[in-house]
């Protein structure tokens, strides 16, 4: 069963997304600048995975009484490890969303709304490929080999690049933006956009956005080829996925001022990667059980986690 998704699933899911960000927006201090203690980020972490495991348990009670118990449970832990990998390469993000705030001496009480409308701009990024990527996958399986590929030079990449910082100034989108819109030299608090003697123009916060989203975009071409490793079903890489962006901006201030403590997290990750990619390329010999995916990929990222707090122990 390669589709469970009814359009009445589907309806639910998307207006239950659509109702957080209302809520996130206009009543849980969305539009209020301030900033976010770890307090607050660690109880909004909690509430997502909380969340995310509350749907797997009613998507897996729902097909266990439509379908039966063996597929209840097969999609349950398809659903359960796309979004523990999807959770970790968002960490990734994080590194980068740290760069480019500090990049740009972005104060931590504006931070906040940048990070709402870059989730709100992912989402919409994500759910294009990853139907596209479902019906690609669907009609030309063999596409399945290419994400492989891919996976594993991207992992192979970042094992190589791990230690490099990027540079920003060099980043042809920011150029781009610069050359072709009207930026003030100074900021404007939360504002993306000003009025200056009757003319529009861009805050340096607006270009911070911009850096965010292409952000979102490239690694949401490293991270749905992933999940496609572990199910094709549309409907489970949308909702893991979905749910590990909606965490992303809480994981991001929850671990701001930590960061630095988990530098080989990195390593792990690409080693994810290319763990991915290569159960890819070996599918039509040998099938990796998605149990044993879900125990490699756990034991990668709990390693590098261990081994970046013992490497850093004692730091301030």
């Amino acid at each position: 069963m390669n589709d469970i998704g009814e359009p009445w699933m589907w309806g639910v899911f998307i207006a239950f997304v659509l109702v957080m960000l209302a809520l996130d927006l206009f009543v849980f201090g969305g539009r209020k600048a301030h900033r976010v203690s770890v307090r607050e980020a660690a109880a909004w972490s909690f509430a997502w995975l909380s969340l995310a495991l509350l749907f797997n348990g009613l998507l897996w009670w729902y097909l266990k009484g439509t379908v039966g118990e063996a597929v209840a449970d097969a999609k349950a832990l398809e659903f359960f490890t796309g979004y523990l990998i999807e959770k970790s390469l968002s960490v990734d993000n994080v590194f980068v969303f740290l760069l480019i705030f500090g990049a740009f001496h972005v104060a931590p009480e504006y931070q906040r709304r940048v990070l709402v409308y870059g989730v709100l701009g992912a989402i919409i990024m994500r759910a294009v490929m990853i139907l596209a990527g479902a019906w690609v996958v669907r009609e030309f399986s063999w596409v399945l080999y290419l994400f492989g590929v891919f996976l594993v030079v991207t992992g192979l990449r970042m094992l190589v690049m791990a230690e490099q910082t990027p540079d920003l100034e060099q980043n042809p989108v920011l150029k781009f933006a610069r050359r072709h819109l009207r930026i003030t030299a100074e900021g404007h608090g939360e504002k993306f956009r000003v009025m200056k003697d009757g003319v529009s123009w861009f805050t340096p916060l607006f270009l911070v956005l911009i850096l965010i989203e292409v952000t979102d975009l490239v690694f949401a071409v490293d991270s749905i080829p992933a999940i496609f490793a572990i199910t094709t079903d549309p409907f489970i890489v949308f909702t893991s996925n979905i749910f590990a962006i909606m965490g992303l901006r809480a994981l991001y201030f929850l671990l701001a001022d930590v960061a630095d403590r988990f530098h080989l997290l990195k390593y792990g990750l690409a080693m994810v990667l290319t763990f991915i990619g290569s159960k890819m390329l070996i599918a039509p010999w040998y099938h990796i059980p998605v149990q044993a995916s879900l125990a490699v990929v756990a034991v990668l990222i709990g390693a590098s986690v261990v081994a970046s707090l013992i490497s850093t122990r004692g730091r301030k």
